[in-house]
């Protein structure tokens, strides 16, 4: 055969376009050692079709097994955002609470008994401790960097579960490509046997 040919039999294999006899003879040729080079995978391929006559069909409980492992991954992001939605709360709350507390702290600690006439000394008293108030709020919002990087991880858990399921939804359609295949064949040799 040549390889122009071999070629265009294969990427009407790969396309889900070949014709029986297109497959058959491409059996054929790969049953051979002198495989081109550039086609050996095609080769472990078509070497795999002919030792396994008989495609185990799937358990009974094949597709329930699935949807209860993509039901308890559903389980799992659900209790994930909860946590998440907690952990937000309970920041913003400690937050409020450090705010508070640092008013009335710095309320307590410098009452003051006079009140400033020149309005330059009283604005940068007000910058002054405007910035002490910031620095310590700054401070309390570095603790919650770790709830920035749990997003971060369940954003990746997140696209590792996707990537799962691509995988698993092409197996299926491999599965039920090769089911179809199995089944033509099945019609075919009945209808000769019968002829």
């Amino acid at each position: 055969m040549k390889e122009e040919e071999l070629k265009r039999l294969v990427e009407k294999y790969y396309s889900g376009e070949s014709t029986e006899e297109e497959e058959n003879t491409l059996r054929d040729f790969f049953r051979k050692d002198n495989v081109p080079e550039g086609y050996e995978a095609e080769k472990e391929i078509f070497s795999f079709y002919n030792g396994s006559d008989n495609i185990p069909e799937p358990s009974i409980d094949f597709e329930a097994r699935i949807l209860a492992g993509i039901d308890a991954s559903e389980r799992v992001a659900g209790s994930q955002k909860t946590k998440r939605y907690i952990i937000s709360v309970m920041s913003a709350a400690a937050g409020l609470l450090l705010l508070a507390g640092s008013y009335f702290f710095f309320v307590k600690e410098s009452e003051t008994t006079d009140t400033y006439t020149d309005p330059k000394i009283a604005y940068a008293e007000t910058i002054k401790i405007l910035m002490e108030v910031s620095s310590q709020l700054n401070h309390g919002t570095q603790a919650l960097e770790p709830v920035g990087k749990m997003k971060m991880i369940t954003s990746k858990s997140f696209h590792s579960i996707n990537k799962s399921t691509r995988i698993i939804e092409s197996s299926l359609e491999k599965i039920n490509h090769l089911q179809n295949t199995t089944e033509i064949k099945k019609t075919t040799l009945d209808k000769s046997r019968n002829n």
